[in-house]
């Protein structure tokens, strides 16, 4: 392998945006279905064909580059969590001239003085309206991989509820993978609704659920990255990577005794690995090492005889 600059952190390029929203007009709406924008009207054509949707030019509010969207049907979508620390969590407060405020929820960082919302608010800031105090702000670096291209998808949600979510199921990902190798995930948006001072609020959270593998397998160490871009096949696959088959002829040829060979054939029996082949071999090792024994051994006892158990 090359070398590489260390002191510019690699990283793959973000070819677009995973939205929960939209704008009509100047309005920002809400959408139950994924909207992906991108300045590539090649990806959001993909985009549209694998989850409908109708392409179009849109101009992002504030701004004079025109990009391109699709308010897709699809509620989940199929993604991959990419090697490293995928997550980045922070409360923001922004406005037309950019971030005022960047909080790590104990610290804000732009003045490094303790949580302005909190210390205004209390401990339920997160209930004031909009533009009050800071917005839970979550960002998610996903792969989709059948998009063209090698870059990265930015998932952001501005849910208080999402945020512990998905901060948990990222961390735990983490502590089993070491953030090394590729999880298959689902990007699916829930409706919620909570209720508050006798009024009942809706609004979806975007919930990040793992995809083809459990939770055995995804936290057992990184998965290979054939088995995380295709697991409907993990079920076999990684269970041949955690258990891998014994070979049962090299465990035949180190037994000392036949009866020793005849605990390897009930292994395997047990295991549902015998076959023709593998019964005959067997028989052959244990028929050879009673034939090297001389007689009864000091116990006066003549090695047992291996059966052919699955043909009773």
């Amino acid at each position: 392998m090359g070398s590489r600059l260390r002191n510019i952190q690699a990283r793959a390029a973000e070819h677009g945006r995973l939205r929960t929203g939209y704008t009509q007009g100047n309005r920002p709406m809400r959408s139950a279905t994924w909207v992906v924008t991108s300045h590539s009207e090649e990806h959001v054509r993909t985009a549209a064909e694998l989850w409908g949707g109708a392409p179009e030019q849109w101009t992002p509010l504030n701004s004079t580059i025109t990009q391109w969207r699709v308010i897709t049907k699809a509620s989940s979508i199929e993604a991959l969590i990419t090697p490293g620390d995928p997550l980045n969590q922070y409360n923001e407060m922004w406005s037309k001239g950019g971030c005022q405020r960047r909080c790590d929820g104990e610290t804000e960082l732009l003045t490094r003085q303790p949580c302005i919302c909190a210390a205004r608010f209390g401990e339920d800031w997160h209930q004031q309206k909009k533009g009050v105090v800071c917005s839970t702000t979550s960002r998610l670096n996903v792969m989709l991989p059948d998009l063209s291209g090698m870059g990265m998808w930015r998932a952001e949600t501005h849910s208080f509820y999402a945020a512990s979510e998905w901060g948990g199921m990222v961390d735990m990902v983490l502590a089993g993978t070491d953030g090394r190798g590729f999880v298959p995930v689902t990007l699916r948006i829930e409706p919620r609704q909570v209720v508050r001072d006798g009024e009942t609020k809706k609004f979806p959270v975007v919930v990040v659920e793992l995809r083809g593998v459990t939770p055995r397998q995804a936290l057992a160490g990184p998965l290979p990255t054939a088995v995380a871009l295709d697991p409907g096949r993990s079920g076999q696959a990684v269970a041949a990577i955690e258990a891998p088959r014994p070979d049962y002829l090299a465990l035949a040829e180190g037994a000392l005794t036949p009866d020793d060979v005849g605990d390897v054939y009930r292994q395997a029996h047990a295991a549902g690995h015998l076959n023709d082949q593998l019964i005959a071999d067997l028989k052959a090792i244990a028929d050879r090492k009673k034939a090297e024994e001389a007689g009864p051994d000091e116990d006066g006892v003549y090695p047992a005889e291996l059966v052919d158990t699955t043909q009773q």
